[in-house]
């Protein structure tokens, strides 16, 4: 039963293992609530950064390229502010790396801004609340929402006790500037907040949380744990299955047999097989480590996106598949291997950790690929993820040794060596050609080459699997793979499920949505036939649909792609428009496309009642020369605009100070935003919520029209 169990885990790792994704709002904890003296008050926003993990201040200086924090209350006759937010003292310094000046909080802290309560009925008042959170080696997506709270109407009554002033903090006025806080604008110190918080509570005062989202977020558990806990579950699983190949498995019993016979009691042999064990831990973290100081994880991270990382790194995925599939074996040097051997002699721990050493040096040929593959993505996730990620993976290689030298019975129950070892290397090596073409679809989109359209990916996956699922079946023989003589019942279910697999493809070829792989293959639009096999067959969209400077888009949706063009057809028309910020390259912006833009009551709307145009903020193509001009970003920054995504990126960042994609707008013929806000993944992900947010939209330009 391990055959079948090994085949399952290594497919569903291997599609998986790229589709996490680090969300910023589960980097931060915040509570929203009101501390009222009669007509006094303050709101008090209590905010818990994770470890290793920092947002920016309320502030930036002028040379930082980042997003300030948002702390804001919109304007309401039912109060006035007292001064400007209370903000403690932030850490500052010069990050060499990014060669900027840094102005940021970590840990637990307090933002405060006062009021004068003016209305005498008690009110929700709302506040724009927004951050981005960034460790040492990546910033994420920034989070922006609108939260309420609610405030007593002012009466003579005192709702707590009076609240002693003067703690110091750095309070910023409404335009932003630095102002020391003097009586008027004191804060509330965080022991009178507690008083008030437990006067409040027995006087049945309301303090109010800022809805479901944050009750959500008091009962989650620490994101950066499950974060890291994840990559440990994916190396982990990782490192299971490199201990099933020909390069590893056979040295299990070979070694646990070495240790038990050459010590002259139980315990001695057990405590040198924990030896062995810690050694290969100690070997893999030492390489995570080493690889990462060398080619730098701040520069891994910013190549994740680069197109031409992602082509260079098809090239080494497709050598890897290669290697596995049987052409050639990847090996180091052999003398680096008889060396440690050599040293291996020695006694003691020096011995066993040369042991070690040439165990990982020997099967390297089938650890290397996964290796690989393994640091490269948590390079990318930053902070502790390297090494979390090479424990996980050596723990797993490890454990086998102890556990069989303190149990050797146990050695009864593994299956013997044979062909099926080098079946699970097959298997690795075709699931990694797959994942290769990913990387080649995202250097293609990026610098829109149209080589690998959506058909041809398609073709080339269908290709792959259909091919695993004959080899699975025994239908073909690759170098190095024993004759086999029956099918056993869980190589069977699992070339069952893969031909499953290749069968829900095929339909993707005429413009199936494919919503279980959404984020891997191209967009529909970006394909051979964008009207379907024909000129017009499935697609529903004829010739008359084409408007000049438009395009097939997301669920053979016409768009546009310049704005201008776009904005003056929605005017002439009388349409609104729907200003959609999307990358090439943007996962997020793919899954809205696939599984929310072609839902009931959503389609209808883009297609019929909206002009698109959307904004690829990744687009590779060159400016007219008279375009590439020097812009300043709102933190003073300057940059030369080069590429078409160049100008779509700074329109999102001055305009709306967000680089996050996918981000709607609505706006009305002049180009005016309309009052319903933005929509992004994160909070509009369900198709209820982008449907309502839509409609609001749309009743508002109707009701000004």
């Amino acid at each position: 039963m391990m055959k079948p169990v090994v085949l399952i885990l290594m497919f569903v790792l291997s599609f998986f293992s790229f589709s996490q994704m680090d969300m910023p709002e589960d980097k931060v904890e915040w509570d929203f609530s009101v501390v009222q003296d009669g007509c006094d008050a303050t709101i008090v926003a209590k905010l818990k950064v994770d470890d290793h993990w920092h947002i920016n201040a309320l502030t930036l200086p002028e040379d930082n390229f980042g997003i300030p924090t948002t702390f804001k209350l919109h304007k309401s006759k039912n109060y006035k502010l007292v001064g400007g937010v209370i903000e403690p003292k932030p850490t500052e310094k010069y990050d060499e790396a990014s060669k900027e000046n840094l102005r940021y909080h970590a840990g637990s802290f307090t933002f405060k801004q006062k009021i004068k309560v003016t209305s005498k009925t008690d009110f929700d008042l709302k506040l724009d609340f927004g951050f981005q959170p960034c460790d040492s080696i990546q910033c994420l997506f920034p989070y922006e929402d609108v939260f309420t709270v609610r405030v007593k109407g002012c009466t003579e009554e005192k709702v707590v006790p009076t609240i002693d002033e003067g703690d110091e903090g750095v309070s910023l006025d409404e335009g932003g500037s630095d102002a020391t806080d003097d009586a008027d604008t004191s804060s509330v110190t965080d022991e009178s907040v507690e008083v008030a918080d437990s006067a409040a509570a027995l006087a049945g005062s309301e303090e109010t949380k800022a809805g479901n989202t944050d009750e959500k977020k008091q009962n989650k558990n620490d994101p950066t744990d499950r974060s890291l806990w994840w990559i440990f579950g994916v190396s982990f699983g990782s490192g299971l299955i490199a201990l099933f190949t020909p390069c590893v498995f056979p040295m299990i019993p070979m070694t646990v047999s070495f240790f038990t016979k050459q010590s002259k009691t139980k315990a001695q042999g057990v405590s040198n097989a924990i030896k062995y064990g810690i050694s290969i831990i100690v070997i893999y973290i030492v390489l995570g480590t080493l690889v990462t100081w060398l080619f730098g994880a701040e520069s891994l991270n910013a190549m994740s996106t680069d197109p031409i990382f992602n082509f260079i790194f098809f090239l080494i995925l497709v050598i890897f598949a290669i290697s596995f599939l049987g052409a050639f074996e990847i090996s180091l040097p052999s003398s680096w291997a008889n060396k440690a051997d050599s040293k291996a002699d020695k006694g003691g721990f020096i011995g066993i950790f040369f042991m070690a050493l040439a165990l990982a040096l020997v099967s390297f040929s089938c650890t290397g690929p996964i290796v690989g593959v393994l640091l490269v993505q948590a390079a990318t996730e930053g902070g502790m993820a390297p090494f979390v990620g090479m424990f996980g993976f050596s723990l797993a290689l490890a454990l086998p040794f102890a556990l069989f030298a303190a149990f050797p019975g146990w050695m009864n129950t593994l299956p013997k060596s044979g062909g099926w070892l080098n079946s699970v290397k097959v298997v690795l090596g075709f699931l990694e050609l797959a994942l290769a073409f990913k990387f080649l679809s995202n250097a293609d989109l990026a610098l829109q080459w149209h080589l690998l359209e959506r058909e041809v990916f398609l073709a080339i996956w269908i290709g792959i699997f259909l091919v695993l699922a004959l080899y699975l079946f025994g239908k073909l023989r690759l170098p190095h793979d024993s004759p086999i003589e029956k099918l056993s019942v869980g190589r069977t279910l699992f070339g069952t499920t893969v031909l499953i697999f290749v069968i829900y493809l095929i339909p993707g070829m005429w413009g199936a949505p494919l919503k279980l792989i959404s984020a891997f293959p191209p967009p529909m639009s970006y394909s051979e036939a964008p009207l379907g096999f024909g000129g017009g067959g499935n697609s529903g969209v004829s010739s008359e649909d084409f408007v000049p400077g438009t395009h097939l888009g997301p669920q053979n949706i016409m768009v546009f792609h310049d704005y201008d063009l776009a904005l003056a057809h929605a005017k002439k028309v009388g349409k609104p428009l729907l200003v959609d910020f999307t990358g090439h390259n943007c996962v997020n912006c793919r899954r809205m496309e696939q599984s929310v833009w072609g839902e009931p009551g959503i389609i209808e709307i883009l297609r019929d009642e909206l002009v698109i145009v959307s904004l690829h903020v990744d687009e590779r193509t060159l400016l007219p020369k008279e375009e590439q001009v020097e812009v300043t970003y709102p933190n003073g920054k300057k940059k030369k605009l080069k590429y078409v995504g160049d100008k779509w990126s700074f329109k999102q960042v001055s305009e709306y100070q967000v680089t996050a994609q996918p981000y709607y707008i609505i706006q009305n013929g002049e180009g005016e935003d309309l009052s319903n806000g933005s929509a992004d993944y994160q909070n509009h992900s369900k198709a209820d919520d982008f449907r309502k947010w839509l409609q609001d939209g749309l009743n508002e330009y109707k009701a000004s029209n």
